[in-house]
């Protein structure tokens, strides 16, 4: 029996920019990125960072459905984490001690960072352009013989794009549990 026409779902309206190369550019800057955290090279990752980041991952919460609009700590509440431009050069910086114990010896880790949709392009005030990005990710951490940790979950990022030069002026991570389950937070999304 054929549904008539009139009763047919609405269809999906994909709202993201349709702007094939700025699309292209960002995803291949979000790979790079990850590639450097990949192979540790955290100098090359901070000189991607903009002098004005937040970088932020608020707690998850489980909520009923009519509150989902609560999932996440707002900006006045707790978070795993809630930085700026000092405060990852401080991490990177005591990471690179070799007396980090969270991180001697150090982690293997995998980055995969996929479904990257462009949202919005906009005039930056200091020139150049702001694109909104949505992405989801995935990070695989292993350290020493068994301890394995898995990260699952979407980022929304604020790149700036300069004079052909991309930084990333806030991220926003949210994570796809509610209680963490590795023991240290010690790697970057």
């Amino acid at each position: 029996m054929n549904a008539s026409i009139e009763n047919a779902p609405a269809e999906a309206r994909d709202s993201s920019v349709d702007d094939m190369q700025v699309w292209w550019q960002a995803q291949r800057f979000l790979h790079y990125e990850a590639d450097l955290l990949d192979h540790r090279d955290f100098d090359a990752w901070l000189g991607l960072l903009d002098e004005d980041i937040s970088y932020r991952m608020p707690l998850t919460r489980n909520v009923r459905r009519d509150a989902m609009a609560q999932e996440y700590s707002s900006t006045q509440d707790a978070a795993w984490f809630d930085e700026g431009i000092d405060t990852l050069r401080q991490r990177v910086a005591q990471i690179k001690t070799g007396i980090h114990w969270a991180e001697e010896p150090a982690s293997r880790v995998s980055r995969l960072v996929t479904n990257i949709r462009v949202l919005d392009l906009a005039p930056d005030e200091g020139g150049g352009e702001r694109v909104r990005v949505r992405s989801r990710f995935l990070i695989y951490q292993n350290r020493l013989q068994t301890e394995v940790n898995l990260f699952v979950g979407k980022r929304e990022d604020v790149l700036r794009r300069r004079d052909g030069r991309w930084t990333i002026l806030a991220r926003e991570i949210h994570l796809d549990q509610n209680v963490l389950l590795s023991k240290a937070l010690t790697i970057f999304f």
